[in-house]
C-alpha cells in the first residue's frame, strides 16, 4: 500500500524535514560553529562527536516518510560536495535550504514553475563564471590556511597538512592513515598514481573507503590478456603458498576477474587486478614506466612476451598500493633509480612540437617524480581518532581543490558578492536571497550583527577567530574555488527538485 500527498501539504512536510535536518548541520558552520554529538551503533564506541557537516547530515533519519523524503535528498547535496571537493557540505545545505524556502514563497499558484526553474538553474551557472574569473591562485601561506580552516581551525593540522603538501610538491598526492598512538604526523615517499581502479568490487578490504589496500605487494605489469588462470600459475603459486600480496595491472577475462575475487572472498587471497591505463601507444608507454618504476620486467603483446614464462622473479615491488574505484596508488619502496628514464623524457618534452605530446610527456615525468604524503592521524581514544581522521580527510581534500582550481575570499563573502544584482525577476530573487544565507549563518553562530556597509567591497569581511576586519585572503580567510562552486551547484540541483515536486508518494505505515 502507498500513501499520496499532494499541494501544500506534502510540500509543509517537506520544509519541515529540511528545517530539522538544517538546522542540526547549519549550527556547525564556520570558525564559530558548534558540535554536534551523535548517537549511533555505526560509530566507534556508539557515539561520536564532530563539527563535519556531511557526517551529521547522515546521521539524520526522522521518523516521517515525507519529511525523511526531503532528509534523503538534501543528503544528496552535501554527499556530492564532499565527493566532488573534500569540503563544503555545510554550505551546500545553507544554501539548497534557502533556495526551498525563498522559491516556496516566491512560487505562487500564478507564476510559470518551470520557466522560473529553468531561469533559476541558468543564472547560478553565471555566478559560478563570476567566481571563476575571480579565482586566484594559491601560495604555499595561503596553503596552510586553506588546511587550517577546512580542518575546522585547527592549526597544527593545518600545518601538518601544508608541510605534506610542500615536500611532495603540486603534481604530489597526499593520503591519510590511522596512525598506531597518539600523535599525528606525515611521512613523504616517490610512488605512482594509475588512473585505472579495481576491476571487481569484492577485491575490497577497506569497506569503510571502499579502497582495496595491499602492504609489502609484488606487482605483475603486462598488456596482453589473462584469458585464463592456469597461464600466471607460476606467480600465484608462491604468492598462495607463502601468503604474500599481488597487485596485477594487465587487462583480464570476466572468467579470470571472477576466479580471483571469489578466492579473495572464500580463501582470503590478497589479490587485486586493475587494468591498464590509457589508450594505444600511450598505454604502452604509461605501463612501461609502471614497470620501470617498480623494478618489474614489462610483458608486452608488441614485443611477442609468452605470459606462461614469466617467473617471480618478473614482478616488481612496492611498499604499499592503495587501490580505489577509479584510481590507484602504488607507493615504491625506493629501490628503483628512474632518473634516467626523466632525463630523457625531459629531452623528448624539449623536441616536442604539439602541445598534446608535450602535456602528455610532463604527465609521466610527473608520475615518476611526483610525491606520495602519507598524514597519520593518532589520538587518545577511538572516538578522538576517528573526529580528527574525518577533519584532517576533508581538509586534505579541500587543499587539492584549492591547488587544482584556486582560492576565493572565505566566509561566505564569496558568494554573497557573487548575487547578480537587483535583478526583478522571481529567479533572481531567489538565488540572491540564497547567496547571502551562508555568511549570515557564519556571523549568527559568531555573535556578531550583520553590517551591510561592512560587505560593500569584494573580499573584505571580518576574521571570525580574530575579530578583524579586511582583506580576507591576506587574513587568511580563504575557501577552495571548487568548494564554493560545489556547494553552489549541489545545491541548485537539489532544490529545483524539491520546487518541482508536486506529489509525493511513499510506503503506507501502519
Amino acid at each position: 500500500m502507498k500513501d499520496l500527498h499532494f499541494n501544500d501539504e506534502g510540500r509543509i512536510k517537506l520544509i519541515r524535514g529540511i528545517t530539522q535536518l538544517s538546522n542540526a548541520v547549519k549550527s556547525t558552520l564556520g570558525p564559530s560553529g558548534h558540535t554536534v554529538l551523535i548517537e549511533s551503533p555505526e560509530h566507534t564506541a556508539g557515539i561520536t562527536v564532530t563539527k563535519d557537516g556531511v557526517t551529521v547530515a547522515r546521521s539524520v533519519e526522522l521518523i516521517d516518510p515525507v519529511e525523511n523524503l526531503a532528509v534523503q535528498i538534501m543528503k544528496q547535496a552535501a554527499s556530492r560536495t564532499a565527493t566532488e571537493a573534500g569540503d563544503g557540505t555545510t554550505t551546500s545545505i545553507v544554501l539548497a535550504e534557502a533556495l526551498v524556502r525563498e522559491g516556496i514563497k516566491q512560487l505562487t499558484p500564478d507564476v510559470n514553475k518551470t520557466e522560473v526553474l529553468r531561469e533559476l538553474r541558468l543564472l547560478s551557472e553565471e555566478v559560478v563564471k563570476g567566481l571563476e574569473a575571480k579565482s586566484k591562485k594559491v601560495t604555499s601561506r595561503q596553503l596552510r590556511s586553506v588546511a587550517t580552516i577546512s580542518a575546522n581551525n585547527d592549526r597544527e593540522v593545518g600545518k601538518i597538512i601544508a608541510d605534506a603538501y610542500g615536500e611532495v610538491g603540486k603534481d604530489g598526492i597526499v593520503t591519510v592513515e590511522r596512525s598506531e598512538g597518539s600523535q599525528t604526523y606525515y611521512k613523504a615517499t616517490h610512488g605512482i598514481k594509475v588512473d585505472r581502479g579495481y576491476s571487481s568490487n569484492m577485491f575490497i578490504n577497506d569497506q569503510r573507503r571502499d579502497e582495496c589496500i595491499l602492504s609489502d605487494c609484488d606487482i605483475l605489469v603486462s598488456d596482453a590478456e589473462i584469458n585464463n588462470i592456469l597461464s600466471i600459475e607460476n606467480i600465484l603459486a608462491p604468492i598462495i603458498r607463502e601468503g604474500g600480496r599481488l597487485l596485477i595491472i594487465a587487462p583480464c577475462s570476466g572468467g579470470v576477474i571472477n576466479t580471483l575475487a571469489a578466492n579473495v572472498i572464500k580463501r582470503g587471497l590478497k589479490v587485486c587486478v586493475i587494468p591498464p591505463p590509457s589508450f594505444g601507444y600511450k598505454q604502452h608507454e604509461l605501463m612501461s614506466d609502471i614497470a620501470l618504476a617498480v623494478g618489474a620486467t614489462y610483458f608486452s603483446e608488441k614485443t611477442g612476451d609468452d605470459m606462461s614464462h614469466m617467473e617471480p622473479s618478473d614482478l616488481g615491488h612496492a611498499e604499499r598500493v592503495i587501490i580505489g574505484q577509479s584510481e590507484s596508488i602504488i607507493i615504491k619502496d625506493g629501490n628503483i633509480d628512474v632518473l634516467p628514464r626523466v632525463e630523457q623524457l625531459w629531452e623528448a618534452h624539449a623536441a616536442a612540437t604539439k602541445r598534446g605530446d608535450r602535456d602528455f610527456i610532463m604527465s609521466r615525468i610527473a608520475s615518476l617524480t611526483g610525491g606520495i604524503g602519507v598524514i597519520y592521524v593518532g589520538g587518545h581514544t577511538d572516538l578522538e581518532q576517528k573526529e580528527l581522521f574525518d577533519r584532517v580527510d576533508d581538509a586534505v581534500c579541500a587543499v587539492r581543490s584549492a591547488l587544482i582550481e584556486g582560492i576565493l575570499p572565505g566566509s561566505g563573502v564569496a558568494l554573497y558578492h557573487a548575487s547578480l544584482g537587483d535583478g526583478n525577476s522571481i529567479a533572481n530573487k531567489i538565488l540572491n536571497k540564497a547567496l547571502a544565507s551562508p555568511l549570515l549563518q557564519i556571523l549568527l553562530n559568531a555573535g556578531i550583527e550583520m553590517r551591510a556597509d561592512r560587505y560593500d567591497r569584494f573580499g573584505y569581511g571580518v576574521d571570525i577567530k580574530t575579530g578583524d576586519w579586511g582583506e580576507l585572503l591576506k587574513l587568511g580567510v580563504i575557501d577552495p574555488t571548487r568548494v564554493t562552486k560545489s556547494a553552489l551547484q549541489n545545491a541548485v540541483s537539489v532544490a529545483i527538485t524539491i520546487l518541482s515536486t508536486n506529489a509525493i508518494i511513499t510506503m503506507a505505515r501502519a
